[in-house]
């Protein structure tokens, strides 16, 4: 038995640095993706999912934001989109011309969390949540509705910069979506 409790203590102390050297890894790592993105789609761009409906769009611009938690969005938020958002497109395999049909991505910020002392000593737990719409410039119309969520994940990586990426990288995400594998862009 107390063989045992011995291999189980000198096996625990053995995993410990391997511990460490994750979490260096992965802040890191934080350091160099930024914010992470992703999306739950809420309306359907298409009644089948196959169906890949952006086909016919080669412009993507950014339109309104509205603050929908009463005041608590960083004034900094919407223009750190801004730059995000048409660096993630270009890096995206989508077309991105300065003529075409057109495609708006715009929201309303539903939540935004900041990572406090416990968070930060737990595990960075920074979002910002947008309720977002693809809609048609030509015809005003909405196409799909999707949360798209802004997430830091890494001490590292923390603050409004990064969740702004995060936000621009789950929009991109979500068109690239509903855009059909042979007319994406390869980029080189």
């Amino acid at each position: 038995m107390k063989t045992t409790a011995i291999r189980l203590l000198a096996l625990l102390a053995a995993s410990l640095p391997a511990a460490g050297c994750g979490t260096i890894i992965g802040e890191g790592a934080g350091l160099v993706m930024g914010g992470q993105g992703s999306y739950m789609t809420i309306t359907s761009m298409a009644a089948d999912k196959d169906d890949k409906t952006l086909g016919t769009y080669t412009r993507f611009e950014l339109g309104t934001f509205t603050d929908g938690i009463g005041g608590k969005m960083p004034p900094e938020l919407l223009p750190r989109l801004e730059n995000a958002f048409p660096a993630e497109v270009r890096g995206a395999h989508l077309p991105d011309n300065d003529t075409g049909k057109t495609l708006i991505v715009r929201g309303t910020i539903i939540h935004y969390e900041s990572a406090g002392t416990m968070g930060f000593m737990l595990g960075p737990v920074e979002e910002a949540i947008c309720r977002t719409e693809l809609v048609d410039k030509g015809t005003g119309q909405v196409l799909g509705v999707a949360n798209c969520v802004g997430r830091t994940k890494a001490r590292s990586a923390t603050g409004v910069k990064e969740k702004a990426d995060g936000l621009a990288k789950a929009f991109v995400k979500w068109i690239e979506s509903g855009f059909p594998e042979d007319m994406k862009t390869k980029k080189k």
